[in-house]
């Protein structure tokens, strides 16, 4: 009786705790910070918690009233440091924490070898048109294969209905003084039919009636196909010749089943040629066929390559090697039980090296792609830095109750002197160095618009203007606080950027500017924006619900994310100055 008697007490206290925390937690839902429990244990003494319900805490070991799971033990030490949580050596053994040293894959990416041809750009076809019905005098390009280059003759023709626009031309001229405007009428009449300005230039000065024209070519390229021969009586917008502009050629390689789930848009593409032994030229995936060829099973790949030395003829075999698979040789790699997932945050605790006490600190990371070893972590950890890969939510749910940095105290109270804020750099910010930081903001600017009209092609570019003028941010002669802060942050800054400009994709467009922006955020906070007036936005539904923010010059909301789908999803949060 006392047994179950002692359990009634414990659940009774288990049950206040628990919507004592509740409370805490809901209480005020537009804040992320959590208070921290109404009595803190002694200091030194071990408690015990549920895994599963981290209000759940009592001082002797014993089961989880409500899952019924075995309460595992903490030490609730305070520590001055947000980010660490310190527990006793016998709570981390009977927890049974377990942590991995972070190493450089192994393997390296994984290498696929395609094959396929060498093909023109489509884009870059042309179809040469007769601008007017006339017979053809004369032909200055003869066969398929030459080469044209725009505004060179490709024909002679003889049009009677030029005679006669000649003929009211000059009617018109003399008569300028007293009707100018049938002038006008005659001289764009010949302009619509694209004739050269010296030509009309010579009939107003000789008045003399010229029976042929030259057809010059509209645009460069070469013949691949002539559609007339001398003394063929063509009509207006009749086809004369087909021309393909090859300065710019299409690499189209096939991609097997198997290897699809390897390749993305951007790869990085090696190739080579039979035909040019001893060179390789580089290029990005910019297309993935959407269908299967049912015949060979593979997928068509697109990478475009250029080709101003003309080394690339149509129809020439290549092959490729793409830089594929899910992580390089540079990047780290974590098994998958050390990471906790929130929102579109992704922590890991890591063992603080040479502590007295065992110590883990909560670092936000930033992950790549999932492999058969584990996952790629692109930021946030460091090779030989050792992670918990065992037990990392007993930890998180410890710093949850401690009002420690979690998953879900994103924001901890705590001395405002120990929190990592972003520094008030704007009286440091002035000269050269803010005039350029101002243009980087208006780079910035262009990029979102860009995305607000779902313009991959033009935010790719906006993004390589921005990297042009972050290169150029004149630090040298700045504050030493303000060179310091800038050079730790401009590294990610630029390769986002760098990510963002060379992707042709605009949802992994999007995907990229979120960090843009959440960077740029912090770098407005810290350096000011000048006398621009600027506005911090937020769409939740962005990322599947996970939601988004950026920067506006104005308080409207176009939504960069969703674009004209979703366009005025989305909220004010902030502004500047």
């Amino acid at each position: 009786m006392k047994k179950y008697h002692t359990w009634g007490i414990v659940s009774l206290l288990s049950i206040g705790l628990g919507l004592g925390l509740g409370y805490l937690l809901f209480a005020d839902r537009g804040k992320e910070t959590i208070a921290p429990p109404t009595v803190s244990p002694a200091k030194g003494a071990v408690e015990y918690t549920c895994s599963m319900h981290p209000q759940i805490r009592q001082a002797e070991p014993g089961i989880c009233p409500l899952c019924e799971m075995d309460l595992t033990p903490l030490e609730n030490e305070a520590s001055d440091q947000a980010t660490l949580l310190k527990m006793s050596p016998e709570a981390v053994k009977l927890a049974d924490i377990q942590t991995a040293r972070v190493g450089v894959g192994a393997n390296g990416a994984r290498r696929i070898r395609l094959s396929g041809k060498i093909a023109p750009d489509e884009r870059r076809a042309l179809t040469q048109t007769a601008h007017l019905a006339g017979r053809i005098e004369q032909l200055y390009v003869t066969f398929t294969g030459e080469e044209v280059r725009a505004g060179q003759p490709l024909a002679l023709l003889y049009a009677p209905a030029l005679l006669s626009a000649q003929r009211e031309f000059l009617e018109a001229l003399r008569m300028k003084t007293t009707n100018p405007t049938l002038l006008e009428a005659a001289r764009a009449k010949l302009r619509n039919w694209k004739l050269p300005e010296n030509f009309i230039d010579e009939l107003e000065k000789s008045g003399k009636i010229q029976r042929e024209v030259l057809i010059r070519a509209d645009r460069s390229g070469v013949v691949t196909a002539r559609r007339v021969a001398v003394g063929d009586y063509v009509e207006e917008g009749a086809p004369l010749f087909e021309l393909m502009d090859l300065r710019k050629v299409w690499a189209i390689l096939e991609a097997y089943e198997p290897d699809l789930p390897f390749i993305r848009l951007g790869n990085r593409v090696e190739i080579t040629t039979p035909a040019l032994p001893g060179r390789s030229f580089s290029g990005r995936i910019a297309f993935i066929d959407p269908l299967l060829n049912p015949q060979s099973r593979t997928v068509a790949l697109r990478v475009e390559l250029d080709n101003t030395g003309a080394a690339f003829k149509p129809q020439m075999f290549i092959e490729g090697e793409v830089l594929g698979g899910t992580y390089t040789q540079t990047a780290l790699v974590v098994p998958k039980t050390a990471v906790l997932w929130t929102g579109k945050r992704s922590v890991v605790y890591v063992k603080v090296p040479g502590a007295s006490v065992p110590s883990f600190e909560f670092r936000e990371i930033e992950l790549g792609e999932t492999t058969d070893k584990g996952i790629q972590v692109l930021s946030g950890l460091e090779p030989g830095e050792e992670v918990v890969v065992q037990g990392a939510f007993v930890i998180d749910a410890a710093a949850q109750l401690n009002n420690s940095a979690s998953m879900i105290n994103r924001m901890v109270t705590q001395d405002p002197a120990s929190v990592n804020t972003v520094p008030d750099l704007k009286p440091l910010v002035n000269g050269a160095f803010a005039s350029q930081w101002h243009a980087a903001i208006r780079a910035y600017l262009e990029v979102k618009d860009a995305l607000v009209a779902t313009r991959p092609v033009e935010a790719a570019r906006k993004a390589e203007q921005l990297l042009q003028v972050l290169n150029v941010v004149p630090v040298r002669d700045a504050a030493p606080e303000l060179q310091t802060w800038w050079q730790e942050r401009l590294g990610g800054l630029k390769a986002h950027c760098r990510k963002l400009a060379d992707e042709q994709d605009i949802e992994a467009q999007r995907r990229q500017f979120l960090f843009v922006s959440e960077l740029m955020i912090q770098h407005v906070r810290a350096l000011g924006s000048g006398s621009t007036a600027l506005y911090v936005q937020y769409c939740p539904m962005a990322f599947n619900n996970q939601g988004g923010d950026w920067v506006s010059r104005q308080r409207e909301v176009l939504n960069p994310y969703f674009g004209e789908a979703m366009l005025r999803c989305g909220v004010v949060k902030d502004s500047f100055p």
